[in-house]
């Protein structure tokens, strides 16, 4: 937060010229200041004049009139907002971006692998597989839907395809007797002891777990992360933030000191006072931040996705 202080404050000061005339007692320089800065007021006082109906710059002799002062206020709202708003747009962006480019390879990935599932088990199955594909089909509609934020129990999920799947294929396999459904349920409660697919779907279960978690952890992460970084950039300005923005900005000019410019000590307890509800994000920023390096970290160590992707594809590449 100190720093979007600081930066607020450099981009700030930019604006004012290097040099103030503090001998100036008329206000020539404060109406080319005026016109400089896109002003188009009805008067602008030649020489100073008595400050009495100021209420936020100093009431001595000045070259402001109320209607400059009011002015004035409104363009120091405008100026922060502004100047706020830029200083959150790369993160803003960059947020976006993130989330868009693993979206897009997460979700193609998982369609290219159903695809090439699909393919190879119509080579190697033919027809027995393409009469009961809806399995496989159900099975990435399902991680689909988890991914993007379904309510769906990965483990419940996983465990129900591995039963559908072994009714499916002890049907086949025995085709010559009639199977009713009590036996097939009566199978598939003894699926844990028979283990008819080997240790397939115990690994196959804790690597896609473990792989869509991150994932869709991830992802909604940098959600979270552009919508708080887009709610933060729209500050609610205080009344006590604008007095303060518009004395350090512009009282100089009624002032008959367009040029000065205010400290940087100056600057920034201004900018910790407009910015005090964010100031209290820090910590809570901070966490989040080491949240989403911790799941980006579990992501590396799944080697990355497509690793979990080609495990899917070989645990079926040969009839078990």
């Amino acid at each position: 937060m100190l720093r979007l202080e600081t930066i607020i404050c450099t981009f700030s000061v930019l604006s004012f010229a290097a040099r103030a005339d503090f001998k100036a007692r008329n206000c020539s320089e404060v109406r080319e200041a005026c016109i400089g800065k896109g002003f188009s007021f009805a008067h602008v006082p030649l020489q100073e004049i008595p400050g009495d109906h100021l209420r936020v710059c100093p009431q001595g002799n000045t070259c402001c009139t109320q209607e400059m002062e009011d002015r004035f206020g409104q363009q120091s709202k405008q100026d922060f907002e502004n100047l706020l708003d830029e200083m959150s747009h790369v993160l803003r962006s960059t947020f976006v971006s993130r989330h868009k480019r693993f979206d897009e390879f997460f979700l193609e990935l998982l369609e290219n692998t159903e695809r090439s599932l699909n393919e190879m088990f119509v080579r190697t199955y033919g027809k027995p597989y393409m009469q009961n594909s809806e399995v496989f089909e159900n099975l990435f509609a399902e991680l689909k839907r988890y991914y993007t934020g379904g309510n769906v129990n990965l483990e419940e999920m996983l465990n129900d395809f591995w039963s559908r799947l072994l009714e499916r294929m002890f049907t086949l396999l025995n085709s010559q007797y009639v199977i009713t459904e009590d036996y097939l349920e009566c199978i598939s409660k003894y699926t844990d002891q028979l283990k008819p697919f080997g240790d397939v779907p115990r690994k196959l279960k804790a690597q896609v777990t473990r792989a869509f978690i991150a994932a869709r952890t991830f992802v909604q992460g940098l959600s979270v992360g552009r919508e708080v970084a887009q709610r933060v950039s729209k500050v609610s300005s205080t009344p006590a933030c604008m007095r303060a923005l518009t004395k350090m900005l512009y009282c100089p000019f009624c002032q008959g000191m367009p040029a000065v410019k205010p400290c940087k000590n100056y600057c920034l307890n201004v900018m910790k006072g407009c910015l005090a509800n964010q100031a209290d994000l820090d910590p809570e920023w901070n966490q989040y931040i080491d949240a989403m390096l911790l799941v980006a970290q579990r992501l590396r160590d799944l080697s990355n996705i497509e690793s979990v992707m080609e495990s899917l594809m070989s645990r079926f590449q040969r009839p078990s």
